[in-house]
This record gives C-alpha cells, sequence and structure tokens, in this order.
C-alpha cells in the first residue's frame, strides 16, 4: 500500500471513530456557531448534491434552501447522525467513497464543508472533474473550508510526502489525516487553471467560502 493509499486509509478510520465527537467544534467554535451565516451568501438552490455530509450539520440548512438533497459520505456513522439531524427533510443519503463514487445524475448545486482540504493535491483535478460531472449546465459547486489561519489550531505534520495533520479523539488515540490549507487567492487561481471560472474569499480569521462553475464545453 503506498503511502497515499494509507494516509486516505487512516483518514476514514478517523472519520468513524469521530462521529460522536464531530459536533463538539460547531458548539465551541466562534466561527462555526452560525451556520446560516456562512451559507446566507452561498446561491444554494435546485437539487443540492452535498459531499461529505458529516452528521448532518450543512445538510439541514441545504434542505431548507434546496428542492431536494442528495448527501454522501464515506463513514456509515456519520450518516445515521445525518439521517437523525434531518427527519422530515427530503433528504437522500447515499454512502460512497468519495474518491470513487460517480455522481448518478445532475445536481443545481454541489456543496462541500470542510471536504475540500481533505482532499490530497495529487486527487485535486481528479476531484473537480467528479464535481463538474456532477453539475447541470448552468449549475454551481459551493464549498466552505479551512484557510491558511486554521493551521494554528491544528497539529500539523512536518515534511510529509501529502499535507497532512494528527487529530486526538476522546480516547487519546491519534490519527494522520490529509489537511492542505489552500488559501482563497490560491485556490481560485488553482481552479481558474483547471478551467473553472471560481472565486473563493476569507471568512474571518480561520475559513473561507467560494464559487466555482465548470468549464464551458467546447463547441464543434
Amino acid at each position: 500500500m503506498g503511502e497515499l493509499d494509507e494516509l486516505l486509509r487512516t483518514q476514514a478510520a478517523y472519520y468513524r471513530a469521530h462521529a460522536g465527537e464531530y459536533d463538539l467544534a460547531y458548539e465551541t467554535n466562534e466561527e462555526l456557531r452560525s451556520l446560516e451565516v456562512l451559507a446566507a451568501g452561498l446561491p444554494i438552490g435546485g437539487d443540492v448534491l452535498e459531499l461529505a455530509c458529516g452528521t448532518g450539520q450543512w445538510t439541514r440548512l441545504l434542505a431548507a434552501r434546496g428542492r431536494s438533497v442528495t448527501a454522501v459520505d464515506a463513514a456509515p456513522e456519520m450518516v445515521t447522525r445525518a439521517r437523525d439531524r434531518t427527519i422530515g427533510l427530503d433528504v437522500e443519503f447515499i454512502e460512497a467513497d468519495l474518491f470513487e463514487w460517480r455522481p448518478p445524475r445532475r445536481f443545481d448545486t454541489v456543496f462541500f464543508g470542510f471536504w475540500l482540504s481533505h482532499v490530497p493535491p495529487e486527487r485535486f483535478g481528479d476531484f473537480w472533474r467528479l464535481v463538474g460531472d456532477a453539475l447541470a449546465p448552468a449549475g454551481r459547486a459551493c464549498f466552505v473550508d479551512s484557510a491558511p489561519g486554521d493551521m494554528a489550531n491544528e497539529d500539523v505534520l512536518a515534511d510529509q510526502p501529502v499535507p497532512a495533520v494528527r487529530r486526538r479523539l476522546a480516547d487519546g488515540g491519534a490519527h494522520r489525516i490529509v489537511k492542505v490549507f489552500r488559501d482563497p487567492h490560491g485556490l481560485t487561481q488553482e481552479l481558474e487553471g483547471l478551467g473553472w471560472s471560481a472565486h473563493a474569499w476569507p471568512v474571518g480569521a480561520t475559513l473561507m467560502a467560494g464559487l466555482a462553475a465548470p468549464p464551458t464545453p467546447a463547441e464543434g
């Protein structure tokens, strides 16, 4: 097993084990306490695809603004909690590894909260191809994620072949996970280099948000 495969394996294991503790950050982090404010500036609507839905913190907001929501996450423990949080809302859940999964149809909005920073640089282009395949004509991707200011809140590992941090669980267990702290301007340039029309901007001291529209298919 290669270094990247092993890191992605430990990342998946961490989020399965972390499901019961995941919501604590939304209760204690000042910048996460009002997700409605974070999401307000994003054009979320129509049929929405949410990638890496976690425990459904964002899913409930997407369901309030969209016509329908399809939410994908690899961890069944996360999906169970997300289902409980969205009872009565029009949400379909799918358990799948986002590095392997392909969208079954197209959506007006693709949203991902705190997932892009867990996509290794080697998989960046592949991930955005997945997003492009999932978007309907005139559809847009919306995201919220960590910015470089969030590095102060992480145990960043030095000299790693893939950018990574160490996360600890309440029981003391430690896991390495991918964590890429892209700055908004640099991310905008990366996406433009892939042909996307994109704009990312800082939110507070540690976060960023962004919009992106895929390349227009060549005619002829």
